[in-house]
C-alpha cells in the first residue's frame, strides 16, 4: 500500500482510529467501491480468527508482584510515621500497571464480544446521519433478501409489513460485536426503525428499553437475535415487533 492508498484509511476505519466526518466518508466509500469493501471483510475476518485462535487469558494473581519488581518496588517496613506523598517508585509502579491494564483494554476492544444495545443505537444513528440510510434500497424483499447473499454468512428475514403500516425502506449491513449483520429499514410515518439480526451461536444481552432517546426492542425467534430501534413512540415499536413476528413465513 502507498500513503495514499485508500485501503489504509479502511484499515483505520475498523481500527475505530477515524472521527466521525471521516468514517462516514469511508463507509461511502465502501459503498460504492466493491475491492474497499472485501478488503474491510478481509480486516474483519482477520480480527476473527485471531481472536477465536488466540483467546483471553486471566492475568495471574503473581502478575502485580512481578511488575512491582519490575520496576524496582520492594516491600519496606510501615513507617511510624505514613508519609502523605506516595514515593517515585511507588508512582513508578502505578505507571506500569496503568500500562498493563491499558494494553488489556485494547485487546478487549478488539476480540468479539456480546452483541451491546449501545452499539446497535449507534449503528441506527449513523445511518441517519448518512446520505442513505440504506445500502439497498426497496421495498420489495425479494430485492432486498438476495442482496445480502455473499456479504454476511446467512441471509436475514424479510417480510413485508407494508399493510401492517410498516412499508419496507431497505436494508444494509452494520456490525455488532466485530460481526457483520443484516439490519433492515422499515418507516412508520416520518420515523425510521431499523431491525438488526444477529447470527446464531451468540449472547445476547437484555434489553435496556430506551438508550438517549431511542427506544429497543430485543427477541430471539429460531436461535436468531432481533435487535429493533427507533425514536418512534416505544407503543409503535411493540407493534412493529409484534407484526414482523407474526408475519407469515417466507416463500
Amino acid at each position: 500500500m502507498t500513503p495514499t492508498d485508500p485501503r489504509l484509511l479502511v484499515h483505520a476505519y475498523v481500527d475505530g482510529e477515524l472521527d466521525p466526518a471521516h468514517a462516514l466518508e469511508v463507509e461511502r466509500q465502501l459503498a460504492d467501491d466493491p475491492a474497499l469493501a472485501v478488503e474491510r471483510e478481509r480486516v474483519e475476518a482477520l480480527r476473527r480468527v485471531i481472536a477465536e485462535q488466540l483467546p483471553r487469558e486471566g492475568a495471574p494473581p503473581s502478575l502485580a508482584r512481578r511488575i512491582e519488581a519490575a520496576v524496582g518496588l520492594r516491600p519496606a517496613p510501615a513507617p511510624a510515621r505514613a508519609s502523605a506523598r506516595p514515593s517515585w517508585r511507588a508512582l513508578a509502579a502505578s505507571v506500569a500497571v496503568a500500562a498493563f491494564l491499558g494494553s488489556g483494554a485494547t485487546w478487549l476492544a478488539l476480540s468479539p464480544g456480546p452483541p451491546d444495545a449501545d452499539m446497535v443505537v449507534a449503528n441506527h444513528v449513523r445511518a441517519l446521519m448518512a446520505t442513505h440510510p440504506v445500502d439497498v434500497g426497496s421495498s420489495d424483499r425479494h430485492t432486498v433478501k438476495p442482496w445480502f447473499n455473499g456479504r454476511i454468512p446467512e441471509a436475514p428475514r424479510v417480510v413485508d409489513l407494508a399493510s401492517e403500516g410498516f412499508p419496507l425502506v431497505g436494508g444494509r449491513i452494520d456490525v455488532i460485536g466485530r460481526t457483520p449483520v443484516a439490519t433492515l429499514v422499515y418507516r412508520v410515518r416520518q420515523h425510521l426503525i431499523s431491525l438488526s439480526e444477529v447470527p446464531a451461536g451468540r449472547t445476547i444481552a437484555t434489553s435496556p428499553g430506551q438508550i438517549g432517546g431511542y427506544n429497543i426492542v430485543s427477541w430471539t425467534d429460531n436461535g436468531v437475535a432481533y435487535w429493533a430501534v427507533s425514536d418512534v413512540a416505544a407503543a409503535d415499536l411493540d407493534t412493529f415487533a409484534k407484526a414482523f413476528r407474526a408475519a407469515e413465513p417466507e416463500r
